[in-house]
């Protein structure tokens, strides 16, 4: 086995690093009192409160993720009675608006938002980068050239065909 058998293996480092990340972050909200919730949701409502009732899209746009990933995001919500779904100025648009459950929980979803965001500035202050510099670079450079395009063009010919 040469030294660069598990070179990909960051992948998985990086993906055990978020998921532990985010389980902390559904444990603090449990240990708020937060239950049947997930830590996704918060983004949601922080757009929402801020902006005012909105389309999924906007939602989306705001929290920089896929109009798929945020519909069944906004699914989820309905179903646990967090938001709920109101025809727009055009009846083709749906607007997301908070509910009292969602709105009675906006003073812990902040406390936990801002002690997160509080947590990462530390963790980011024992990195050789912050966080969200690297996710940014990150994101830019994928854009650039995916990361499907990068490996495509390192594989050898006979397995391309």
């Amino acid at each position: 086995m040469t030294d660069d058998a598990l070179d990909g293996a960051f992948i998985g480092q990086f993906r055990a690093c978020f998921d532990a990340m985010a389980a902390d972050v559904a444990q603090t909200l449990t240990d708020l009192g937060v239950v049947d919730y997930r830590p996704k949701y918060s983004a949601v409502i922080r757009v929402v409160a801020a902006d005012g009732p909105c389309s999924i899209r906007h939602i989306t746009q705001r929290m920089n993720t896929t109009h798929s990933a945020g519909s069944q995001t906004v699914s989820e919500m309905v179903a646990r009675g967090l938001v709920q779904l109101r025809a727009g100025s055009d009846a083709r648009q749906r607007l997301v608006y908070l509910t009292d459950k969602a709105q009675e929980l906006r003073p812990v979803i902040d406390a936990e938002w801002a002690a997160t965001s509080a947590a990462v500035r530390e963790l980011s202050s024992e990195l050789s980068a912050p966080l969200d510099v690297i996710a940014a670079e990150l994101a830019k450079a994928l854009q650039r050239s995916s990361f499907h395009a990068r490996i495509a063009a390192r594989l050898a010919a006979p397995y391309l065909d």
